[in-house]
């Protein structure tokens, strides 16, 4: 088993480690970009430090999945509510002629497709360690902390771990998905030193799982526990007041401890890499709907005006509302999900066990002992005109 986990890691590891001309086309994209950067924050009158950071500056991304991130670091005197904005000119300038999105963090950040690659241009002040003013400010301390402690091994141990979340749906950090950030993996590996250990870690875990690398809370435990609540706490090292793991929604984090252990007892490639769904005609979808005997509910909507990461967070909380709506009104909900394209299209999607619910419904009363409770609800219902029998006493 140990030896076609090993040729698996290190099939995957060939396909996923850049080779030096991917290398060289990136630093160079990179390079242009942080130089562009600058020259337009002085054009506009902006101070501002250029600095790239993210999976590139740290040598831990993915070959064919580059994500170029560069930060302008400019000085606190910037009110925050101008911060974005200002940054999004300097970035639409510097990014001019490319596709651009605007995205949403804390503040308004722009991501660009320049040479066919995603490069995200992300403003954040220029703090010292600790006196953070936007949560972007940790950034570059992140960026030195991984390059400084993860060794060159370590780098392509991380980079099996990214393609494995990626391969099961729980990479990344953002709204939409709710799973594990690079950093975090980043960190995962410096902790557990492997690729395997982390999963063996994940899979064996019986409890909520607890990481501080810089042993902030040793003797402070209790305190930990009132701090991060959460399932999975990774104490960030450079901000012990931070858990870096507290956008892992549950289920993610579960699929991954799933996953993990489905792994190591019967090793597959289909993890890194899952065969794509075939789409299935309306006549098919039909036949399953018909299949499992159960109610699909549809609602469907147009655009929404909100930047990607607002979109979802608000889809996801309409889509917790009109499922509880559903149960209080007695329909049994089986699974919910939503999906959008973020631009023109959003559905929510409900299967629920009946379409139409029966016309006869059971009222519980309360206890014998409850005197008043009991009058009232006599009340209520007897001769009541919907009322079809009772009210009666029943085990």
């Amino acid at each position: 088993m140990q030896e076609k986990i090993k040729k698996i890691c290190k099939t995957v590891l060939g396909r996923i480690t850049p080779k030096k001309r991917e290398r060289e086309k990136i630093e160079s994209l990179a390079e242009k970009l942080e130089r562009k950067i600058i020259l337009t924050c002085k054009a506009l009158g902006l101070k501002a430090t250029v600095r790239l950071e993210g999976s590139v500056a740290k040598d831990t991304w993915l070959s064919e999945e580059p994500d170029i991130d560069i930060f302008m670091r400019v000085p606190t005197s910037i009110p925050r509510k101008s911060l974005g904005e200002i940054c999004l000119k300097v970035a639409r300038k510097a990014t001019e002629g490319s596709k651009q999105i605007e995205r949403f963090a804390e503040h308004p950040y722009l991501e660009a497709i320049v040479e066919g690659v995603r490069v995200n241009i992300v403003p954040c002040y220029d703090v010292k360690r600790g006196e953070w003013l936007s949560a972007t400010d940790r950034t570059p301390y992140h960026t030195d902390y991984v390059k400084k402690h993860l060794s060159e091994e370590m780098r392509d141990e991380v980079r099996l771990l990214k393609k494995f979340m990626k391969g099961i749906g729980v990479y990344g950090a953002e709204i939409k998905i709710g799973g594990f950030s690079g950093y975090l993996c980043e960190l995962l590996i410096l902790h557990y030193k492997s690729f395997i250990d982390t999963l063996k870690a994940f899979a064996e875990a019986k409890q909520r799982l607890v990481i501080d690398i810089e042993n902030y809370y040793r003797e402070r435990q209790n305190e930990l526990a009132l701090l991060f609540p959460e399932p999975l706490v990774l104490v960030d090292p450079v901000d012990k007041g931070r858990n870096v793991a507290s956008a892992v929604q549950p289920q993610k984090l579960y699929t991954f401890m799933a996953a993990s252990r489905s792994f190591l007892k019967n090793p597959n490639l289909k993890f890194f890499y899952p065969p794509e769904k075939p789409a299935i005609t309306t006549k098919e979808l039909k036949e399953e709907f018909k299949r499992r005997g159960s109610a699909i509910i549809f609602i469907t909507f147009g655009r929404v005006d909100a930047v990607p990461d607002v979109l979802w967070g608000q889809l996801y909380k309409t889509q917790r509302s009109l499922g509880k709506l559903l149960q209080l009104n007695d329909f049994k909900v089986l699974r919910q999900t939503v999906w959008s394209d973020e631009k023109t299209l959003n559905t929510f999607i409900f299967e629920v066990e009946q379409q139409t619910l029966p016309q006869i419904k059971k009222h519980l009363g309360p206890p014998i002992e409850k005197a008043k409770e009991c009058e009232n609800f006599l009340k209520k219902y007897i001769g009541n005109a919907e009322t079809i029998s009772g009210p009666y006493i029943e085990d």
